[in-house]
């Protein structure tokens, strides 16, 4: 599948190409520069990836959720305390106070894959989705899509709190839950310091 066409059924049709990119292409994983690379380019959780990179647990902001026949659809956000040392260009925006967004997502959920324990989880809400699975022992594999360079559109400069045009990357993701496709998955970072280290090994 073309990774554009992909990312068009992940966004929901109120924040489409026009409202979130300027610019949304595909790049090849070998030549995307640091330290995206080492942020987006593995196969764990980004919820993980975010949380070592900046160096605090994040919080999850539901922005919008609907069910369809493919599944559980929602947008959302992860941010640090704003008292996090900075290493995103973004800002604390009126919305989340005392915060920093650090990621924009998107997923597409098949519970059919998983326990009704793990469709509860993620239903509330409450917790991030990687570790949801992990708390719950999900058998879990992460399949990189696609890496995507993003020119910032309207919606994501007031999100991340950063100029309109601002270039940032993101990737498309599958995770296999139980070796079954369950959830297609956009991950969008905020606009990262060139000189912020990379995340530490694992």
């Amino acid at each position: 599948m073309n990774p554009l066409d992909e990312l068009d059924r992940l966004v929901p049709a109120h924040l489409r190409h026009e409202r979130l990119f300027q610019l949304a292409e595909h790049v090849p994983a070998a030549v995307t520069p640091e330290p995206y690379r080492a942020l987006l380019v593995h196969d764990h959780h980004m919820t993980l990836a975010m949380e070592d990179f900046h160096g605090n647990p994040v919080r999850v902001h539901v922005l919008d959720r609907n069910t369809d026949e493919e599944g559980y659809h929602r947008t959302s956000l992860l941010t640090v305390p704003e008292s996090t040392p900075r290493r995103t260009h973004s800002e604390s925006t009126p919305q989340f106070p005392g915060e920093r967004v650090v990621q924009f997502g998107a997923i597409r959920f098949n519970f059919e894959f998983v326990t009704q324990d793990v469709r509860e989880a993620i239903l509330a809400e409450q917790t991030p989705l990687g570790q949801v699975l992990i708390d719950h022992n999900v058998l879990r594999h992460i399949d990189l899509g696609a890496v995507l360079r993003i020119e910032i559109g309207p919606a994501l400069s007031d999100i991340f709190g950063c100029p309109v045009g601002a270039e940032t990357y993101g990737r498309l993701a599958t995770i296999f839950c139980n070796r079954r496709p369950a959830v297609d998955l956009l991950e969008i970072s905020a606009p990262l310091l060139r000189s912020a280290p990379p995340p530490l090994p694992d």
